[in-house]
């Protein structure tokens, strides 16, 4: 695994990696108050879904340790306080509803406030180290569905150790592969309008020395047919419980351009981010983002200031052009994907 995480708890507070600033500052940010961490989740220095669930249960802890709670019930208010502020910040990635239910639920009555407080960051610490452990058991199971040598692998956004507490979901698998000697290059999509692609994806691949390549979004149609890609790896930030995919805004187009030219399309997921209770992606609350996204790129304006525009966050990508979701329990298909959430 990477030496850098994004993320750490020094028992009060979160230290997190500043991904707004990258790559051209690597910046660790404290956050301790529960406005730092809504703002470091709704202004993307946190993103991820696996990142933003687990940053969202150490806000959580941090606001309830600062609140100087006196009683169970001041401390149940507070905490519903905190997850009903967070609950708000990015709405498409589940991993964010789950870990904030899973610290409220943990609240027991029986126990003092000291003890409540204690379990809460017990709590928090492991969702931390399970999605890191999901991570390491997902590169291992994506790195088997690779059976050529030398494999030239796309993939889009950012699904490192950027995006995780471990090394990553999409990347974590291309990683992995790596250091089997299995990848020749990588091809990473540059992600508009943010461009995770480029700023974070690139970045990572360059710390760790894989030779890759950087792409416009809408240049993956022709490095298929001229170059050719052998796998394309992506992350979630939700699964519908058909096998239907939420994911950056652009996958949706990438996997109706790899069944084009045949190339295996696989999605790469913690079972913390399958949603039980949705039925398909029609179900899937898709975030729509401030148009400035768009019509600027970092301060430069590139379009008419009374320009319209519109800024899906994420888009869906029907099961049926999924070749599979690598999960830490296996690989499976889209309509098996039940099989990952089962006891």
């Amino acid at each position: 695994m990477s030496e850098l995480r994004s993320i750490e708890w020094d028992g009060r507070c979160a230290v997190i990696i500043n991904q707004a600033k990258l790559p051209g500052l690597f910046e660790r940010v404290r956050l301790c108050g529960l406005n730092e961490f809504e703002d470091a989740i709704k202004s993307m220095k946190v993103r991820g879904a696996p990142l933003i669930g687990i940053t969202a249960a150490y806000g959580v802890v941090a606001h309830i340790k600062s609140s100087a709670v006196q009683s169970f019930d001041d401390l149940k208010m507070e905490v519903e306080r905190a997850v009903e502020v967070l609950r708000r910040t990015r709405p498409t990635a589940v991993n964010l509803f789950k870990a904030l239910e899973r610290i409220k639920n943990s609240l027991e009555e029986g126990l003092t406030v000291e003890e409540n407080i204690r379990k809460l960051e017990k709590i928090a610490i492991e969702i931390d180290r399970e999605e890191e452990e999901m991570c390491r058991l997902m590169g291992q199971n994506g790195a088997e569905v690779i059976k050529k040598a030398d494999a030239r692998v796309m993939t889009i956004c950012n699904t490192g150790f950027l995006a995780t507490s471990g090394i990553g979901t999409a990347l974590g698998v291309i990683y992995t592969a790596n250091e089997m000697g299995m990848i020749k290059e990588v091809y990473a999509l540059e992600t508009r309008p943010v461009l995770q692609g480029a700023r974070l994806t690139m970045w990572e691949l360059t710390q760790k020395g894989i030779p890759s390549y950087l792409i416009t979004d809408n240049a993956a149609a022709i490095v298929m047919e001229r170059i050719g890609i052998d796998y394309i790896f992506v992350g979630a930030d939700r699964i519908a419980i058909n096998g239907d995919t939420a994911n950056k805004i652009g996958t949706f187009m990438l996997a109706i351009i790899a069944r084009r030219f045949g190339v295996p399309f696989y999605v790469v997921a913690p079972s913390s981010t399958i949603d039980p209770n949705c039925p398909d992606g029609q179900h899937i609350p898709i975030e729509m983002r401030d148009k400035e996204e768009v019509l600027n790129v970092f301060g430069c304006q590139i379009a008419p200031r009374d320009a319209n525009a519109l800024n899906y966050a994420f888009d869906v990508t029907p099961s049926e052009l999924i070749t599979g979701i690598i999960t830490e329990r296996g690989v499976f298909k889209p309509h098996e994907i039940k099989k990952a959430i089962s006891d």
